[in-house]
C-alpha cells in the first residue's frame, strides 16, 4: 500500500498517444491519482489502452469518464482541442481542473477557454518532452524525468495551479510558469523552429537529383540521423503546432533567415574568424543544455512499461 497521498481523486485522460498514455503511466506509477479513465476518438486506441491497463475505465463513455474526474487533461491535436472542449464541457464536474498538453499555448486559450463551465479551473500545460513515436504503446513512465513542464496560467488560480505543479512534479518533471506569449515565442525559437529546418533538411536532400535515395539513407551522418529522427514526428500535430503559433514561428524564421544569410556571406568571403567566433559561441549554448540534463536520452521508445 503506497503511503503517498494522491494529488487528485480521478483523471480522464482525453487522446492515448505517446504524452497520454505516459501521463497515465506516470501518474498510477507514482500514485499521483486514485483512479484514471480514458477517453479517445479511436476505439482501436481504446481497445489498445483496456489491453495495457492503462485505465480502470476505456469504455468510451463520455459521460462516465468525466464523471467524479477532478483532474481532466487534453491530450488532443492543438488543431481539435477546442471541439474537443465543447464536447466534454457539459459533463465536466464543478471544481475540477481542465488542463492540456499542446506545444501552443495562446491559439490553446482561444479555443478553449469559452468552452470551460463556471466552477472549473483551466490551467494550460505544456511537458517539453517527447519522441519521434505515436500511440499508446509509445509512451512510458519516465518521459517526463528532469523534463520542464510550463503552465500559463489564468490571474487567480493560485490553488489549481499549486495542484497541478505538484502534479507535474510527482511525474518527475520540473515546473515554471509564464505568459501564454511568452510561451509561445520561447517555444518557436527552441522547438518549432528547429522541427521546420529538419522537415525542411530531409525534404531537401530527398529532391536532390544528383544524389540517389539509397545513397542518403545509406551514408547518413550523425547530423543527417538526427534530423530524421525529428522529422519523422507525428505530421498532424506539427501541422497544427506551426498553423496555430504561426506569427512566433514566421518571426523566428524571418530571424534565422537573416542570420542564415550572414553565414552563407563568411563561408562566401572566407571570413574563418568569423565562422570560428560563431561555433565557439554556439558550443558554449550546447555546453550549457547539457549541464541543465536536457539531452539525457530517452529510454527504448518500442516498450510498454
Amino acid at each position: 500500500m503506497s503511503l503517498t497521498e494522491p494529488i487528485f481523486k480521478k483523471l480522464c485522460i482525453i487522446g492515448l498517444g505517446l504524452i497520454g498514455s505516459s501521463i497515465a503511466r506516470a501518474a498510477r506509477l507514482n500514485d499521483a491519482v486514485k483512479e484514471i479513465a480514458a477517453l479517445d476518438s479511436s476505439p482501436q486506441v481504446l481497445a489498445r489502452v483496456r489491453e495495457l491497463g492503462l485505465a480502470e475505465d476505456a469504455s468510451g463513455d463520455m459521460r462516465a469518464a468525466l464523471k467524479d474526474a477532478d483532474l481532466v487533461i487534453l491530450c488532443t491535436p492543438v488543431g481539435a482541442i477546442g471541439a474537443v472542449a465543447k464536447e466534454i464541457a457539459p459533463y465536466l464536474e464543478h471544481g475540477a481542473v481542465l488542463s492540456d498538453v499542446g506545444s501552443v499555448k495562446g491559439s490553446v486559450v482561444a479555443q478553449v477557454a469559452p468552452h470551460v463551465p463556471q466552477g472549473v479551473h483551466f490551467i494550460p500545460a505544456h511537458p517539453l518532452a517527447g519522441t519521434e513515436y505515436s500511440g499508446p504503446d509509445a509512451g512510458f513512465a519516465t518521459l517526463f524525468h528532469n523534463r520542464w513542464c510550463i503552465l500559463t496560467p489564468p490571474a487567480g488560480e493560485s490553488d489549481a495551479v499549486e495542484a497541478m505543479a505538484e502534479f507535474w512534479k510527482r511525474l518527475g518533471a520540473k515546473v515554471e510558469t509564464m505568459s501564454s506569449e511568452h510561451h509561445d515565442l520561447a517555444l518557436a525559437v527552441t522547438s518549432h523552429l528547429p522541427h521546420l529546418i529538419a522537415f525542411n533538411i530531409v525534404g531537401t536532400a530527398d529532391h536532390l537529383e544528383q544524389v540517389a535515395k539509397q545513397e542518403v539513407i545509406k551514408f547518413s551522418a550523425s547530423g543527417f540521423r538526427d534530423f530524421t529522427r525529428i522529422a519523422a514526428s507525428d505530421p498532424t500535430m506539427w501541422r497544427d503546432i506551426f498553423l496555430n503559433n504561426k506569427e512566433a514561428v514566421l518571426e523566428m524564421l524571418s530571424r534565422f533567415n537573416g542570420d542564415l544569410e550572414k553565414l552563407r556571406l563568411m563561408i562566401e568571403k572566407d571570413d574563418g574568424d568569423g565562422l570560428f567566433d560563431l561555433f565557439t559561441r554556439t558550443r558554449a549554448i550546447r555546453r550549457g543544455i547539457v549541464e541543465q540534463g536536457q539531452d539525457t536520452a530517452a529510454p527504448d521508445f518500442g516498450r510498454t512499461h
